[in-house]
C-alpha cells in the first residue's frame, strides 16, 4: 500500500503543478474565465477581483502539487486538496450539465479540454485524492522538514514571480490565435475539414391553450390549422459541430464607423498595431512610444492605434499633426477581441501583411524599437 500511496501521491501532485504552470504562463485567462462564470451566475461585482483570484489560485495549485509531492503536512494538505478539488468539480459539473460554458479552462489555452473531458479528469483526481485523504495519517515526509519548508518556499517564489512575468510582459509560451507567425485573416476562417453544426428545423404551435413543440419531420397525426395556432419556429441544434474560426469578433472599425479590418490585414509591408483598452496607462512608455513611431516613420511603416475607447480613438483621430507620438489612424475594436490579442495593456503588433511577426508589452517597447531598426 505504501508504494501505491506513493505513486498516487506523484501522480496527483504533478497534476496540480502541470495544471498550475500552465496557467501560470496566463493569469488573466484564467480572470477571464472566472468573470464568465460570474457573469452566468449574476455576480459582476466579482470581476474587479478574478485577478488576485486567479493569481492566488494558480500559485496554490502549485504549492500544493508540490507539497503533496514532498509530503509536507499531509493532514493539512489533503483537506485543501480535497476541497479544492471539490471546488474544481463543481464547475466542471456545472459547465457540463448547465450548457452555459463551453471550456473550463483546466489547462489554460494551451491545452483546451471539452467540458466533459474536464469533467472526467476532475472525477479522477477526486478518487484519488480521496485515497490520500482516507491514508492522510499514513503518509509521511520524503524529505527533512526544513528541506521541505526550502522547498515550498521556492515554489512560492517561483508560482508568484512567474505570473508577475508574464502579468508585466506578455505570456512566455503564446498559445493565442494571434501570436506570433499567425495570419490574422487566415485565422479568421473556418478551418478547413471543420465539422458544422447538426440542427433541425422545431416548430412552436399552440394547442387548447397549450405550447406544443415538433420538428418538420414529426407533426402531429392531428395537426391541422384550426386546432393548432402557430407560434414560432427556429433551428435546434441536436449536436454541436467545430465550425468557428478561431478569431471571430476581431473587427477594425474607424471612428466614423467605417470597417476597416480587411483594408489594414491586405495591407503589404509591415505595419504597426498599438492595442490600449479602456485607458490609456502608458505613460511611462512614451518616450519608447516615440522612438517607435520615429523609427517607423523613417521605414514607412504605418501605425496605428486600437482601442475599445472611442473617446481615446476621437482624441487620436487628426493623426501626427498635433503630437508626434499619436499613430496614422485611429481603430475601434470590441473590448473582447483586445483583451485576447493584448494579454497587456499597453502592447503592440508588427504585422507584416496580416501576419503577426512580433508582439510586445508596454514594457518591452525598447525591445520593438531594436527589431525596426533592423528593418529593410
Amino acid at each position: 500500500m505504501k508504494n501505491i500511496l506513493g505513486v498516487i501521491r506523484w501522480v496527483v501532485g504533478l497534476l496540480f503543478i502541470f495544471s498550475g504552470l500552465i496557467k501560470a504562463n496566463d493569469p488573466l485567462g484564467l480572470s477571464y474565465k472566472m468573470q464568465e462564470f460570474f457573469e452566468v451566475w449574476n455576480m459582476p461585482f466579482f470581476d474587479d477581483y478574478t485577478l488576485a483570484l486567479s493569481v492566488l489560485m494558480i500559485a496554490f495549485e502549485i504549492i500544493a502539487g508540490v507539497a503533496v509531492i514532498v509530503g509536507y503536512r499531509m493532514k493539512l494538505v489533503s483537506w485543501l486538496l480535497l476541497l479544492l478539488i471539490l471546488f474544481f468539480t463543481f464547475l466542471t459539473a456545472y459547465a457540463l450539465f448547465s450548457g452555459k460554458i463551453k471550456t473550463c479552462g483546466s489547462f489554460g489555452d494551451c491545452i483546451p479540454l471539452t467540458v466533459q473531458t474536464s469533467f472526467i479528469k476532475d472525477l479522477i483526481l477526486l478518487v484519488l485524492i480521496l485515497i490520500l485523504f482516507y491514508y492522510r495519517n499514513r503518509m509521511k515526509t520524503f524529505v527533512s522538514p526544513k528541506a521541505s519548508i526550502a522547498v515550498l518556499l521556492a515554489a512560492t517564489v517561483f508560482s508568484f514571480g512567474i505570473q508577475w512575468y508574464v502579468l508585466v510582459h506578455l505570456p512566455v509560451l503564446d498559445c493565442l490565435p494571434y501570436k506570433k507567425g499567425n495570419n490574422i485573416s487566415e485565422k479568421m476562417k473556418v478551418p478547413a475539414g471543420a465539422v458544422p453544426d447538426s440542427s433541425v428545423i422545431t416548430f412552436v404551435y399552440q394547442k387548447q391553450g397549450k405550447e406544443v413543440e415538433f420538428t418538420a419531420d414529426k407533426f402531429p397525426a392531428d395537426f391541422n390549422d384550426t386546432a393548432y395556432t402557430f407560434l414560432k419556429r427556429y433551428d435546434k441544434v441536436v449536436r454541436e459541430g467545430n465550425a468557428e474560426p478561431p478569431i471571430k469578433d476581431f473587427v477594425l472599425n474607424t471612428p466614423d464607423g467605417i470597417d476597416s479590418t480587411q483594408e489594414i490585414l491586405a495591407t503589404p509591408g509591415y505595419m504597426l498595431l498599438l492595442f490600449v483598452k479602456d485607458e490609456w496607462n502608458g505613460a511611462g512608455y512614451m518616450e519608447q512610444l516615440e522612438l517607435i513611431r520615429i523609427r517607423a516613420n523613417e521605414k514607412r511603416i504605418p501605425l496605428h492605434l486600437v482601442t475599445n475607447n472611442k473617446q481615446l480613438a476621437e482624441k487620436f483621430k487628426i493623426g501626427r499633426r498635433e503630437k508626434a507620438s499619436r499613430p496614422d489612424k485611429a481603430l475601434l475594436c470590441d473590448g473582447v477581441a483586445i483583451k485576447t490579442a493584448a494579454r497587456v495593456n499597453p502592447t503592440i503588433y508588427l504585422l507584416q501583411h496580416g501576419t503577426v511577426t512580433g508582439k510586445w508589452s508596454g514594457a518591452d517597447f525598447d525591445e520593438t524599437v531594436k527589431i525596426l531598426e533592423k528593418l529593410n
